[in-house]
């Protein structure tokens, strides 16, 4: 698949369908852009209507070529592209880019023809950019496959789009600006190729520094998520998503959905992969620009040095009010800048330097707040004044070596301008306006946040989960043979216990006699609620009467709530009345989950109780998660600053809640039946939590063809997991690696000798760090697969061996290696752990499995050879081998 990409952006020879010489139409503009070019491949117009085009022979069909060709670019009226299409599998093209519109936007005529261009597509082979595209631009060898009214100048920046109309738009102003591109690519309606494709392709391309993506809206979320996961960490992917308005969100059930609208969730997804999401145009290119020529800041602590004071104002208001922080000037800092600057200077962050300060005293301040432990980054602002000459300035900071990530703005036009362009060949990346810097710096400080998150090893969950997904799954198959989508009160809470997430004790009584009985048993006070499973939020309608003392009120309360039945709906079916001991918690949260169309199962944390809309704190996150990911999700809402103990109250087991959200999760992720789940409020205080009310409702029943098939981001594979026995007689464990089993790795590299180091990394020893093994650990089982053997001694667990697969990203081939450290080698673990992968494999579809040995690997290249692998070259002291399922 990836070589296929290779025949649409690098081919060696293409055919022009629909090219004209009839001025104003599309066909004229691509044949033009395509000679105009620097292109060096061979180009044929065809069009059956013209004898000649642009001077060129034109041919009447892709048939008819004299040649075979890498891509056809057509730009023929939309009837004729399913032909065209079926011509162009006939002549063996494998890459084709659809300019013509008329599709899937046309109407029922235009959709049958865009399935039918589709179906010709999979039965060929063919990859597709487009329909109803601008087409695309590959500065690098010259070719302008569009009908752009001008081209792109090459540069680091791979650019994709939905919208056809914005690329030629963004294409004048890049070019005015001198912005340059390694791909220019317009997708159009994503018939084939879609965004997955591209960052994957563009994440391996070593002319592309960063990926830019305008976004409408997205095909095959679980792809996007994995592509953007892989590259995010070594090449920013930056994410500018159209459609953020209220108006595009659904109406929903729960509190959860009215909280968790479409922008909310892509921002989660977002975050999840480390992708940054900017809301302009100009933020797109200004995240590319600073991210290409500056380090990322560790923190959020900003120093401003300014030569005027207003500019130092605006930077520091829109800072501090989109989470940034001035830095606080260490003493020894401040000491630094009274002796270089005149006594009325600023005396603190922002640094103002005043109107007369020259490049020498202006680049030393800069210096002074580069050598501060409490400074992230640095902001330099510069507005022209009859004694400051930005010019200077520019090339004294540029000189100046600054360890720190440093932006500029320089303000004001022509005055400026030569001061700019020294900054911008100094890779000092600057703006025109500080608002503009802060944002781009808060970006940065974002994406370096997401990074580390990406990054960070999470603790071992603090129990076995012991969750009852068999008795679950019996529960809400009641539900729906009852012919009933939501859950009673009494169901969801047992559903939640079976998930070990803890309830009230309580019961649902039916008549007044009974709920004071049942008050008596518990003891007052108690809380009596509607028993209804049509009637999801109580509260709404008066059905919730909270601290009754007495028998009296027992019955007054059940009496009352009986009463409300008079004003509801004849269809409103009621069970009675549940009767639960009174809870006193001092907190009152939210946790809730609802079914994304796009990304499925979404939870979400946050401050709870009736007034959940009205405070609008929370927080979205995605499943899986571990402890890390759910305090990621706690962390990030206002109440976390009171739940971790606010003004000498005691806080909460924030670890507890973290398991609490890890648990939540998997309830979601097990049963994709469930449509939407509050748990609202989820009390809780020093001595624990409870939910005290849980809303759940479930989608039409949905049949996946594999386990969490409707998640977009794979789960930890129970699934393959194995025992067997060591050749010393002793039981080892077969699972698949996970997050948490850094540790364990770190010990397993300590036990290996010299000749496993040796032989495994081909002489290499790296260094074994954090950044190394998670690299190991922290993997998308969608991509790779690992399997540990974990054994245990002395009450310790121990990583006796590792085996891996890593795909492509299409999935059809995978390299192998494996590791065993020695003192359990000879004991069988290379040959079970290699037969486990290798059944994986197969299972996962994949085409081909190979490997790289040392030719002096005796053990090795047997194990490979009884396992069916044969060798295919042998180069510089290693031989190359390979295993191919088809042949099986």
């Amino acid at each position: 698949m990836a070589n296929l990409l290779d025949l649409i952006f690098k081919p060696k020879s293409l055919a022009a369908v629909g090219a004209s010489d009839r001025e104003g139409t599309v066909g004229n503009a691509l044949i033009k852009n395509l000679l105009e070019g620097s292109f060096s491949g061979v180009i044929y117009p065809v069009n059956p209507g013209h004898r000649l085009v642009q001077g060129r022979k034109s041919y009447s069909s892709v048939l008819k070529l004299p040649l075979p060709v890498d891509l056809a670019v057509i730009a023929a009226p939309a009837r004729t592209v399913p032909k065209i299409m079926l011509e162009c599998g006939q002549a063996g093209i494998k890459g084709v880019v659809i300019i013509s519109a008329g599709f899937k936007e046309a109407g029922d005529e235009g959709k049958t023809m865009y399935d039918e261009i589709y179906r010709i597509s999979r039965e060929h082979g063919i990859r597709v950019i487009g329909p109803n595209c601008l087409g695309f631009i590959n500065p690098a060898i010259g070719l302008n496959a569009s009908f752009a009214a001008g081209t792109a100048e090459q540069g680091k920046i791979a650019f994709i789009s939905q919208s056809g109309a914005l690329c030629t738009a963004i294409l004048d102003w890049a070019n005015n600006q001198s912005v340059g591109f390694s791909h220019f690519v317009s997708i159009g309606s994503m018939l084939d190729v879609g965004f997955h494709d591209l960052i994957d392709y563009f994440g391996t391309d070593p002319h592309t520094g960063s990926i830019l993506i305008y976004m409408e809206s997205l095909k095959n979320p679980r792809r996007f998520m994995s592509a953007a996961r892989a590259f995010a960490r070594y090449k920013p992917i930056i994410v500018l998503k159209a459609g953020k308005s209220k108006a595009g969100a659904q109406a929903s059930l729960s509190h959860t959905g009215s909280l968790a609208g479409s922008d909310a969730v892509f921002q989660a997804a977002f975050s999840r992969t480390g992708i940054i999401q900017v809301e302009t145009i100009q933020q797109l290119f200004d995240c590319a620009q600073a991210l290409a020529m500056q380090s990322l800041p560790k923190g959020n602590r900003l120093a401003i040095i300014t030569n005027a004071g207003g500019p130092g104002v605006l930077s520091t208001d829109y800072l501090t009010l989109n989470g940034g922080e001035l830095a606080q000037l260490s003493l020894k800092t401040l000491q630094g800048l009274n002796s270089i600057l005149p006594a009325h200077w600023s005396h603190g962050n922002p640094v103002d330097v005043l109107g007369d300060a020259d490049a020498d005293k202006y680049t030393r301040a800069v210096q002074l707040c580069n050598q501060d432990e409490n400074v992230d980054a640095i902001l330099a602002i510069l507005v022209t004044q009859a004694v400051t000459d930005p010019t200077e300035v520019a090339k004294a900071l540029v000189v100046e070596p600054i360890d720190k990530p440093i932006l500029a703005c320089w303000m004001g036009e022509m005055d400026v301008q030569a001061g700019r362009e020294i900054l911008e060949i100094g890779r000092i990346p600057n703006y025109r306006y500080p608002e503009n810097v802060v944002d781009v710096f808060l970006k940065m400080y974002h994406y370096f946040n997401s990074l580390k998150l990406l990054y960070e090893t999470p603790p071992n969950i603090p129990i076995d989960l012991n969750l009852e997904k068999d008795k679950a799954g019996v529960l809400i198959n009641r539900v729906y043979e009852s012919g009933r989508r939501q859950l009673t009160e009494e169901e969801a809470k047992q559903l939640l216990n079976y998930y070990t997430i803890p309830t009230p004790e309580g019961k649902v009584v039916s008549t007044s006699e009974a709920a004071m009985k049942y008050g008596d048993q518990l003891g007052y006070p108690v809380v009596m609620k509607i028993a209804s499973p049509d009637i999801g939020h109580k509260t709404d309608i008066g059905g919730v009467i909270l601290n009754i003392k007495s028998n009296e009120e027992a019955k007054q309360a059940f009496n009352k709530i009986m009463d409300l039945l008079e004003n509801q709906p004849a269809s409103v079916r009621v069970d009675g009345v549940r009767v639960e001991k009174m809870v006193h918690k001092r907190y009152e949260l939210l946790l809730g989950a609802k079914k994304d169309p796009i990304f499925g199962p979404v939870l979400v944390f946050g401050h709870g109780g009736i007034l959940v809309e009205l405070f609008q704190d929370t927080n979205i996150g995605l499943p899986p998660l571990n402890m890390v990911l759910a305090k990621n999700i706690i962390s990030k809402t206002k109440v976390y600053k009171l739940l971790q103990g606010y003004r000498g109250m005691p806080g909460v087991d924030i670890s507890a809640l973290q398991f609490l959200m890890v648990k939540f999760a998997y309830l979601v992720m097990d049963f994709p039946e469930i449509k939407e789940i509050d748990i609202n409020p989820f009390a809780v205080d020093e001595e624990g939590g409870l939910a005290l009310d849980a809303h759940i409702v479930l989608d039409d029943k949905v049949a996946y063809a594999t386990p969490y098939e409707h998640l977009v981001i794979s789960p930890y594979p129970t699934q393959y997991y194995r025992e067997v026995i060591m050749n010393n007689g002793k039981k080892t464990v077969l699972r698949p690696i996970r997050p948490e089993d850094e540790p364990m790795e770190a010990a397993m590299f300590e036990m290996l000798s010299k000749r496993s180091i040796y032989n495994r990394f081909f002489g290499y020893t790296p260094k074994v760090d954090h950044n190394l093994l998670i690299r190991f650990t922290q993997i998308d089982y969608d991509r790779e697969m690992a399997i540990i053997a974990e054994v245990e001694e002395d009450g310790m667990k121990k990583m006796a061996g590792v085996v891996r697969i890593v795909c492509d990203a299409w999935n059809e081939t995978a390299e192998y290696a494996i590791l065993v450290a020695d003192p359990w080698q000879g004991q069988g673990l290379g040959s079970s752990l290699t037969d486990f992968i290798l059944e994986i494999a197969k299972e996962k579809g994949i085409n081909k499995v190979y490997a790289e040995v040392l030719s002096n690997n005796v053990v090795m290249k047997t194990l490979l050879q009884k396992n069916g692998f044969s060798i295919t070259n042998h180069e510089m002291g290693v031989d190359y081998f390979e295993l191919s399922f088809k042949d099986n």
